[in-house]
This record gives C-alpha cells, structure tokens and sequence, in this order.
C-alpha cells in the first residue's frame, strides 16, 4: 500500500477550517476588515470570527477577559493592553489611519472646509454637529476644538451620540447638520456623505494597530493575518475605505 501517514494539504486545510480566529476591530478598520476578511479567508481556508465596536469599548472586554486572537484598535489601547499583558508585546504593528472628515445628509449643501478659515467658519456656521463622545475621532475633534478656541461656542450644538450609526441616524433626520467621523466611517454610511477632510493643519489621524493574543493558540494563523493585512495587495482596498498606510513605520514587527 504506501499509505500516507501524514495528514494531506485537504485535511489540513479541513483541520484550519474547523478552528477560527477571532478578531476583535475598531469601527475604524470595520469598512477595511470587511473587504479583506473573505480575501484572506478563501485564500488561507482560514474562518475568521470579526465583532467591531468602539476601540475604548473593546480594550475594556479584554482587559475583562474576553478571548481574542487579534485586536485591531488605536495605539493607545493596545498599548494599555501590551502592559496588562494581555497582548503580546513584540506583536504591535500598524496597519493604516484614517483622517477626520465633515460628513452631511446626502444632497444637503456642503461647506467649503479647505482653508483653516473656511473650516472654523463652517464649525461656527453649523445649527448642529454630531460626532461620538467615547470614539476616538470625537475625543480628537473635542480636543481640537478646544485647541481652536470654539468649546463654548460649539457646545449649545453639539450631539453627542454613542456610535457612528447614531451620527448617520442625526444626519439623515435632519438633528444634526455636520457630523465627525474618521473618513473610513463616513464612506460606508448610507444616506450620508463626505463633505470633506479636515484642512491638513487640523487634521487629526486615527491610527489602526494590530496586537496579537499573548494567549492564542493560533500565532502562526495570526501572523499570517497580519502579514495579509499589511501586504502590498491589501494597499488599494486600504485607499478605497478612506484610509492610508502609515509612511515610513518602522515600528517594531
């Protein structure tokens, strides 16, 4: 006979098949993941098991004790999370960021926000803007409106809602006129569009950055994972979520 003792490239990949990785992502990456995760899953016959929320709300289930392979979250999550010792330090890695952008209802009149003027204007201007208290890009936004002067100004009108959807939700019934949202949040959204990206010298990036389980069981699936993700093929898709990659990281890998 000759049998074969050792398991076949099809039961091996029937063997990868039955387990799957868990990731745990920012609704920052969300529109990205969504693209790339059946990408890599038909290419590694690999299944993935993806939940996006809120970085901040995340890192808290994991510090908790929530099980994960991957965290995909802003540097300063991971970070914490590297120093509990619940991801593993040598894992961080970039992955890409995204600017802050003015969203509004679709066909509603956009403001001109390409000069810092133009900008503070069309905050000044606006009956209402919404963005997320506990999201990263609206703690950005409150720290850059702060920065500019404007938080007494803006507070009357100013929403504040727990998830991106909420800012769609404001847009569209007309509760509020501007919404702040990473680029890669306001594309994706239905009824709702891009007015514009911060000017350059306002802008403010959320960055997106992979850390690795220090438990998992599955680091050579999730390194591949990684590599996947930060691959030269995974570059168009990146920029067509509203996202870029980092240039010039040289972060530890």
């Amino acid at each position: 006979g000759g049998a074969q003792s050792f398991p076949s490239g099809a039961a091996r990949a029937e063997q990868r098949a039955s387990t799957q990785l868990t990731v745990l992502s920012s609704n920052g990456y969300q529109a990205v993941m969504e693209d790339l995760a059946p990408r890599f899953e038909k290419a590694s016959h690999q299944k993935l098991a993806v939940t996006y929320d809120l970085a901040s709300t995340l890192r808290q289930h994991i510090e908790d004790g929530q099980p994960f392979d991957l965290a995909i979250l802003t540097p300063a999550a991971i970070d914490d999370l590297i120093k509990s010792g619940k991801v593993a330090a040598g894992s961080r890695t970039p992955l890409a960021r995204a600017g802050l952008g003015l969203a509004v209802r679709a066909g509603a009149r956009k403001p001109n926000i390409a000069t810092n003027e133009s900008f503070t204007r069309a905050l000044q201007d606006a009956k209402s803007i919404a963005y997320v208290k506990e999201g990263a890009s609206g703690v950005a936004f409150a720290a850059l409106v702060k920065r500019l002067g404007m938080t007494d100004a803006l507070q009357p009108k100013t929403r504040l809602t727990a998830t991106r959807d909420e800012v769609g939700d404001a847009l569209r019934n007309g509760n509020a006129e501007l919404g702040v949202l990473p680029i890669s949040e306001i594309l994706p959204l239905a009824g709702v569009e891009l007015a514009g990206a911060f000017p350059s010298d306002l802008q403010t990036y959320i960055v997106m950055v992979a850390g690795v389980s220090a438990k998992t069981s599955q680091a050579g699936a999730v390194r591949e994972l990684i590599d996947f993700l930060t691959a030269p093929a995974a570059l168009p898709v990146i920029t067509a979520r509203g996202m870029e990659r980092m240039s010039g990281t040289s972060a530890p890998r």
